[in-house]
C-alpha cells in the first residue's frame, strides 16, 4: 500500500504517491501530507548535489555480467567480525517493542528537506529514545546522489547517513536503513526485462553501502527494498533475485556484516500478495540472521482515503465502541479487528513460526482534522484504538510494529512529533502506540 506525500519542493505544492516517493502496486494511492516548511541544510546536505536518475535498458541476469555495467565497489572486504554481533535475527526481535519511521525525509527526491522536513538530528533521536521507543527506520534514496554512469554514491551523502545512523546509535536505538523509493528503479521495475541491470546496480550500491557502515554493532540492520511492485510468481522470482544480490552483496563486504540481520520485503510489501506469492528466503551464509518485511494500511477507507468516491465512502471510524450511530455511512465495513487477527496470525505461520521475524516496517491512519465536533473527537478515539490494536497484534503475532510519521501535523497527516521544535504533537497516537507495545 502506497501513501501520497504533499511535496513542499521549492515552494511548489506538488503531490507523489509511494511512502516517500512515487510508484504504484500495493493498493490505491491517497493524499497525505508533510506540511512542515523546509529548513536550512547543514554542511553535510548543502555539499550534496542531487542528480537526475536516468535508466538504460537491460537483458536477463547472471552475476558475472552485472561487472558489465558498474565498477566493483567491495574493494577490502575484512574477515568477518562477531563481536557485537551475537544477537541473531529472533533474539534482535526481542529487543524491538515500537519503532518509528523518519518518513518524507532522507528518501525524499531533491534532497533532505525538499519535502518539507528538517534535517535529522541528534536532538529528535533522543526525544524518540525518551518517549519509548526502540528502534527507528530510516528510509533512504540513493540514486539522485549516485553517478548515473559508474553507479558511485557521493562520498558526503554516504558520510550524512553514517552521521544520522549514529546519532540513533547513539541514543541506544536500534537502526533499519533500505533503498527506499529512490525514483522507482527498482520497485517499479520488478521484470524480467530489467532484471540483470537492476541487479547490477543493487550490488554497487550495496558493496558501497555496506562498507561505509560496515563498523556498527547489531543496533543497525540493512534492508534490501521498499514496496517493490510485483503481481505474479514470474515477478516474485525476479524480486527473489534482487534479495538475493542484496544478501551476498552485503555479506562478501565481511566485517561485522558477516553476521548482520538483514530484512527482505514482500511483494509489494503487501500481506496478501505476500502469503500467496512468497516462495522462500534467500540463501544465506549466515544463520538465523534474516527478517521479512510487510506494510499494512488497511482498510483503505479508513487510512488513507481523501474523498468520498462513487464506489464507497471514506471511514472516518473504526473499531469496536468506536462506529458513529449517526454517521453510519461514515462506519467501515471491513478490516476490522477480525481482518487485521487474521492476517497478522498468517504472518506468523508463514515466518514467525519457522523463525524468521517479520517487521511491520509501516502502517499508520491519517488525522481528519477536517471534521469537527463529535464527528472529530470518535474519530480520534478510533483511530487511537486503531493504532493501539495494530502494535499490540503485531507484537502478538511476533511482528515489530514501525509507525509512518510523514511529519506533516494538519489534516491527512500522520506527525506525532513537531520535528522543528523537537516537541510532542500528538500526544493521543504516542499514547495509544505506547499502550499497545504495553509500555
Amino acid at each position: 500500500m502506497k501513501i501520497i506525500n504533499l511535496l513542499f519542493l521549492s515552494g511548489v505544492l506538488a503531490i507523489t504517491s509511494g511512502c516517500g516517493g512515487g510508484g504504484g502496486g500495493g493498493g490505491s494511492n491517497v493524499p497525505g501530507s508533510a506540511s512542515v516548511p523546509p529548513s536550512s541544510s547543514s554542511s553535510v546536505s548543502s555539499a550534496l548535489t542531487v542528480t537526475s536518475a536516468t535508466q538504460s535498458s537491460s537483458s536477463t541476469i547472471s552475476t558475472s555480467s552485472t561487472a558489465a555495467f558498474y565498477p566493483d565497489y567491495n574493494k577490502n572486504p575484512l574477515p568477518a567480525d562477531a563481536v557485537g554481533m551475537q544477537s541473531n535475527a529472533v533474539q534482535l526481535a526481542g529487543k524491538i517493542k515500537l519503532g518509528w519511521n523518519i518518513g518524507n525525509t532522507m528518501e525524499a527526491i531533491g534532497g533532505e528537506t525538499a519535502w518539507g522536513n528538517p534535517q535529522v538530528s541528534k536532538e529528535l533521536m533522543q526525544l524518540l529514545k525518551a518517549k519509548g521507543f526502540d528502534a527507528v527506520r530510516i528510509p533512504l534514496a540513493w540514486d539522485q546522489y549516485a553517478n548515473q554512469q559508474t553507479a558511485e554514491i557521493s562520498a558526503v551523502w554516504l558520510a550524512r547517513v553514517k552521521q544520522v545512523v549514529q546519532y540513533a546509535v547513539e541514543s541506544d536505538m536500534y537502526v533499519l536503513i533500505n533503498i527506499h523509493w529512490d525514483g522507482g528503479w527498482l520497485e517499479n521495475n520488478v521484470v524480467s526485462a530489467k532484471q540483470e541491470q537492476n541487479n547490477a546496480k543493487q550490488k554497487a550500491f550495496w558493496e558501497q553501502i555496506a562498507t561505509e557502515l560496515r563498523d556498527f554493532d547489531e543496533h543497525l540492520m540493512f534492508a534490501s527494498a521498499n514496496e517493490p511492485n510485483v503481481e505474479s510468481a514470474e515477478q516474485m522470482q525476479v524480486l527473489l533475485s534482487y534479495h538475493q544480490t542484496f544478501v551476498d552483496t552485503v555479506r562478501a563486504t565481511g566485517g561485522k556484516n558477516a553476521y548482520r540481520v538483514l530484512v527482505v520485503q514482500g511483494p509489494s510489501t503487501d500481506i496478501e500478495k505476500t502469503n500467496k506469492l512468497w516462495p522462500q528466503m534467500p540463501v544465506d551464509t549466515a544463520t538465523n540472521r534474516l527478517m521479512s518485511e510487510v506494510h499494512f494500511y488497511s482498510p483503505y477507507n479508513f487510512v488513507l482515503m481523501s474523498k468520498d468516491e462513487s464506489w464507497g465512502k471514506q471511514a472516518y471510524y473504526w473499531g469496536k465502541g468506536f462506529h458513529s450511530p449517526t454517521d453510519v455511512e461514515h462506519n467501515p465495513t471491513w478490516g476490522e479487528e477480525d481482518y487485521i487477527d487474521t492476517w497478522f496470525k498468517a504472518m506468523k505461520t508463514q515466518f514467525v513460526d519457522k523463525g524468521v521475524p517479520v517487521l511491520l516496517g509501516e502502517f499508520g491512519a491519517m488525522r481528519r482534522t477536517n471534521l469537527t465536533g463529535d464527528a472529530l473527537s470518535l474519530h480520534l478515539a478510533g483511530r487511537a484504538y486503531y493504532h493501539k490494536y495494530v502494535v499490540q497484534q503485531a507484537l502478538v503475532n511476533g511482528m515489530l510494529p514501525f509507525y509512518w510519521d510523514n511529519g506533516g501535523l494538519d489534516n491527512f497527516s500522520s506527525g506525532i512529533f513537531d520535528r522543528k521544535q523537537n516537541t510532542i504533537f500528538d500526544q493521543q497516537t504516542l499514547d495509544a502506540l505506547l499502550q499497545g507495545a504495553g509500555k
